[in-house]
């Protein structure tokens, strides 16, 4: 972000191991952003080497002030890491009408239409609003094919998971949360400020959406 300031600057970017060491020695490091290696190893590839390859999807949800739950779920994808579907609720769970509602919007952003060029893997867990039939079927007229993961290993599901612990640490921790109502309103723009500006170290620390940009300019 800072090299961003810089660039922007017309001035030139600095090494980021200096900013590291510098940061360490006055104690302004952040939370560190990688998970505990899980017991439980799988085989799968979450990771692909290009959008629109695969997607991701999977949900959290967290209390307001005011004791109102939140429940989110959203759709990532596996290779540029933008967020490009969501769906936010309180008083109840996320039903398949708000999962299949959240998959058209996934689609018709990327494409601009209601049917994906090419077959997407749609990566979930086995809860019922992704496994029924309904939203199976939606879902390939969609363009997308539903996979889940293996029972009891979440971790198969590992990008999507990396965003939730992103979401709760970067937004929800640092923002006001005094009622649900509220707090729907706020949550398109931690998404879209998520998309735009946070660096990821996999995508040699450029924005999903810079990362995208830069995709869309080497094509």
């Amino acid at each position: 972000m800072l090299n961003r300031l810089l660039q922007a600057r017309g001035l030139d970017p600095v090494n980021h191991k200096r900013v590291y060491r510098i940061m360490k020695i006055h104690d302004l490091l952040l939370e560190r952003s990688g998970q505990p290696h899980p017991e439980r190893s799988h085989d799968g590839r979450v990771v692909m080497i290009r959008s629109n390859l695969r997607w991701c999807s999977d949900g959290l949800e967290f209390t307001c002030w005011n004791g109102e739950v939140i429940r989110l779920a959203f759709i990532i994808d596996a290779c540029d890491r933008e967020v490009i579907g969501w769906t936010a609720v309180s008083g109840a769970g996320i039903s398949g009408s708000d999962v299949r509602d959240m998959m058209l919007m996934a689609v018709e952003r990327r494409f601009g239409t209601c049917r994906a060029p090419e077959t997407i893997e749609m990566l979930s867990d086995n809860g019922s609003p992704y496994t029924a039939r309904e939203t199976r079927i939606f879902a390939r007229q969609l363009g997308l094919k539903p996979c889940f993961t293996p029972v009891r290993s979440p971790q198969s599901n590992g990008m999507a998971e990396a965003f939730v612990h992103t979401l709760k640490r970067d937004y929800v921790q640092v923002n006001p949360l005094p009622d649900a109502r509220t707090v729907i309103k706020l949550i398109g723009g931690w998404i879209e400020d998520y998309n735009e500006n946070h660096p990821h170290s996999a995508l040699k620390w450029r924005s999903p959406r810079e990362f995208r940009r830069a995709q869309t300019e080497t094509a």
